[in-house]
């Protein structure tokens, strides 16, 4: 792969002017896509159903991405329009994308993980101490997590700034272009994954959770508006709380606590499955934008 990537520079040219005057039905459909995400976004409760919806709305624009990449007239424009630059760009924009994306199947493989040892513990209750220690060991996991992901918010937080700054001074960031409609699906994944880390980690650990209000078009002086909303503890929390509770004290009635802990492991299935159709999607937009600047 590191090979095939450096031959992009050495092989990119000037393409054939013999483009379309009027943008595919394709381009239509990714607006589409676009309306339908703000359309979530701006929904007045954050629930595990509305990450879900987020990110399938995710993938339907990464299909589109994808259908877009294999037309012909496409392809010529995109790669008359990038210069190394920009190709530069594209490129560590879906690998930094895909560095989230790892870092959130990895919080949530360890929380499944440890919801099962805790399962494993209330079946076999009669041990009060271990299920302590096992509690215990999960709020811990927990603490690591968020300390994870605040990092990783960091990061994002950075990479939008850096995807907006770069969008006012770059006129192929426009939003007719192919360019444009790649950097702005960049800007909106990032988005649904940063909604997503925010679900996981409660960082405030409060039932406050930011979302993003508004995604506006890359081109046209776009700003995400960050607010706050109140809302029910989510499944992450809940568990939480009454893990504390149980461990505090130490009850031995349990169904409660087995019913978010059911309703939790739904809930990261859920978005595992999410998260892993969106990294593979992306993987596969890579290939096509590698194949495309390198003939």
């Amino acid at each position: 792969m590191a090979v095939f990537e450096a031959n992009i520079k050495s092989s990119l040219h000037l393409r054939s002017n013999s483009l379309p005057s009027t943008p595919h039905p394709l381009v239509s459909q990714f607006e589409d896509n676009l309306h339908r995400l703000k359309s979530v976004e701006s929904t007045s409760t954050v629930s595990s159903s509305s990450i879900c919806n987020k990110l399938n709305g995710t993938q339907d624009m990464q299909d589109c991405i994808d259908k877009l990449l294999q037309l012909h007239f496409e392809k010529l424009a995109l790669a008359q329009e990038c210069n190394e630059n920009c190709v530069d760009d594209l490129l560590e924009g879906s690998l930094r994308i895909l560095d989230i994306c790892s870092i959130a199947k990895d919080c949530l493989l360890l929380s499944k993980e440890n919801i099962h040892e805790l399962q494993s513990v209330i079946r076999r209750r009669g041990n009060d101490t271990r299920f302590k220690v096992e509690g215990e060991k999960y709020m811990a996991l927990r603490k690591n997590i968020k300390k994870q992901i605040r990092k990783a918010l960091l990061n994002l937080k950075a990479m939008k700034h850096e995807l907006m700054a770069s969008s006012s001074n770059n006129k192929n960031h426009n939003s007719s272009t192919m360019f444009g409609i790649l950097k702005e699906a960049e800007l909106v994944t990032l988005c649904s994954l940063e909604h997503l880390l925010l679900f996981i980690s409660d960082p405030k650990g409060c039932t406050k959770y930011r979302r993003w209000s508004t995604i506006s078009k890359l081109m046209h002086s776009k700003r995400a508006v960050c607010d706050s909303l109140e809302s029910e503890p989510n499944e992450f929390k809940k568990v939480e709380s009454y893990l504390q509770s149980l461990i505090i004290y130490e009850s031995s009635s349990t169904e409660t606590f087995q019913s978010h802990m059911e309703d939790l492991e739904i809930c990261i299935q859920d978005l595992e499955i999410g998260v892993e159709q969106i990294s593979r999607k992306l993987i596969r937009n890579r290939v096509s934008l590698l194949n495309i600047f390198n003939h």
